[in-house]
């Protein structure tokens, strides 16, 4: 039993050597891994800062670049006689285009502006006829309407007259 007991001693020693190998393999693994992602971290960062910086720089020079390339066109056109000739010349036109265009739009609009205002005064003056008519109309209405009133009053005042004349002359 003692060969057992040793070869039992001599098994657990082997797995405890083993464990404690694979312990190590596994701590240097995961140092390793840790080791690795914080590299990567740091890397990671790194860029992020030189990014950060390089838009920071670029920004700046960007709008200078900008402001010199608009001054350039805009100076370019001046800086020879032929060009600045040219450049006036092209200028002239543009205004006379829009002189031009400007001067069709108030046409347009007087045209239409003149069209609107004889419509109007076309129709103001059909319903001022027709009202004055009915005013006429109404006119002769109200007029045939008193003379009949005023021929009715008339004859019934001159037939009071006569009763009135008759009644004095019976009573003399």
């Amino acid at each position: 039993m003692a060969t057992q007991s040793s070869k039992s001693g001599s098994k657990a020693k082997t797995q405890a050597k083993r464990a404690t190998t694979e312990a190590k393999k596994s701590a240097k693994a995961s140092a390793g891994a840790g080791q690795r992602a914080a590299t990567q971290t740091v890397v990671a960062e790194k860029n992020q800062v030189q990014s950060v910086a390089e838009a920071a720089v670029d920004l700046p020079v960007g709008a200078v670049l900008s402001v010199s390339d608009r001054l350039s066109d805009l100076v370019e056109p001046w800086t020879d006689r032929s060009k600045a000739e040219k450049q006036l010349k092209s200028y002239r036109a543009q205004l006379r285009k829009s002189i031009k265009r400007t001067e069709r739009r108030g046409a347009t609009a007087r045209r239409r502006a003149t069209t609107e205002a004889r419509r109007t005064r076309s129709r103001v003056e059909r319903e001022a006829r027709k009202t004055q008519s009915s005013i006429k109309r109404n006119r002769n209405e109200v007029e045939q309407r008193v003379r009949r009133a005023l021929d009715e009053q008339t004859s019934r005042a001159q037939g009071l007259v006569d009763q009135v004349t008759d009644q004095l002359s019976a009573l003399r």
